[in-house]
């Protein structure tokens, strides 16, 4: 694997395109491979696919980096440990919601990998969830979320926003964007759902990209260990902001706006994808 200019200006918008994409509800893992479609990565499948995911690690500590002090239990007041039940409590809660997606990540990722990683199941599944948002959106218009915070979460809830989460197997689908429209059609707010699906997201990708690694191997050249440094730090980076943008807009605004983006996206690759068989 050479690693030219040209290959890391590539890389670098890849972990922009991963940074901004994994916590909007748009789908990542379509996005980066949309754009190896048409930008291919010099590199071979087998780094690919493991890249792919492992470039989310870097997204993923953008998250603890930014919620640490909701996510981490243990602290010291009048130098004592002081322990945060309440969070302890809700880690329980995303372990439970995060069982759906483990297990059958375990037993079918080969096989959608294989079958459904191409530009018309992506095209696809980004205008059905794009009319998705769209359809839900309308149904709560007038209605008042149940749950309000995270807090009042229960392992119900849990579970079913795990099982939605679980939908995100199939690429085009993404995973906040399933783990979102499952959580808004249950009664939970806009502002509960994003701050779960990033709860969600660590034990999750951290899972994936653990399983990526073992199947790929850690014989990385120097150049494959270069291109996930620089994928994962600019994913980090760029997620900052893009959480901080979400968590702001869901107060004021609701997910329609990302709903028409997937339905013009998906059409449009769909309809490349079409045109250039036919040529």
């Amino acid at each position: 694997m050479e690693l030219g200019f040209v290959e890391i200006i590539k890389v670098i918008l890849i972990g922009i395109i991963e940074g901004i994409t994994e916590w909007l509800p748009i789908s990542s893992t379509g996005h980066m491979l949309l754009f190896d479609a048409f930008v291919p990565l010099k590199m071979s499948e087998e780094f690919k696919e493991m890249f792919f995911v492992v470039i989310q690690l870097g997204a993923i500590m953008a998250v603890v980096v930014m919620f640490w002090k909701k996510m981490f239990p243990f602290g010291y007041a009048d130098k004592k440990l002081q322990i945060k039940k309440s969070i302890i409590m809700m880690w329980v809660k995303v372990v439970v919601g995060c069982l759906p997606a483990a297990i059958l990540g375990l037993l079918f990722d080969d096989f959608l990998e294989e079958h459904f990683g191409n530009a018309v199941t992506i095209s696809l599944m980004l205008i059905l969830y794009g009319i998705a948002f769209i359809l839900v959106e309308n149904k709560n218009k007038n209605s008042r979320p149940r749950i309000n915070s995270i807090s009042k979460i229960d392992y119900k809830t849990a579970i079913i926003i795990g099982l939605f989460q679980a939908l995100s197997m199939i690429p085009g689908t993404s995973r906040s964007g399933a783990t979102i429209v499952g959580a808004l059609l249950i009664g939970v707010s806009r502002t509960a759902a994003a701050e779960f699906t990033f709860f969600l997201a660590v034990p999750t990708m951290l899972g994936a990209s653990a399983l990526k690694l073992l199947k790929f191997g850690f014989d990385f050249s120097g150049a494959e260990i270069t291109v996930l440094l620089i994928g994962m730090i600019v994913a980090f980076a760029v997620s900052l902001f893009a959480i901080k943008f979400l968590m702001e807009y869901v107060k004021k605004h609701d997910f329609k706006v990302f709903g028409w983006y997937r339905i013009a996206l998906g059409a449009l690759v769909l309809l490349i994808s079409l045109l250039t068989e036919n040529i």
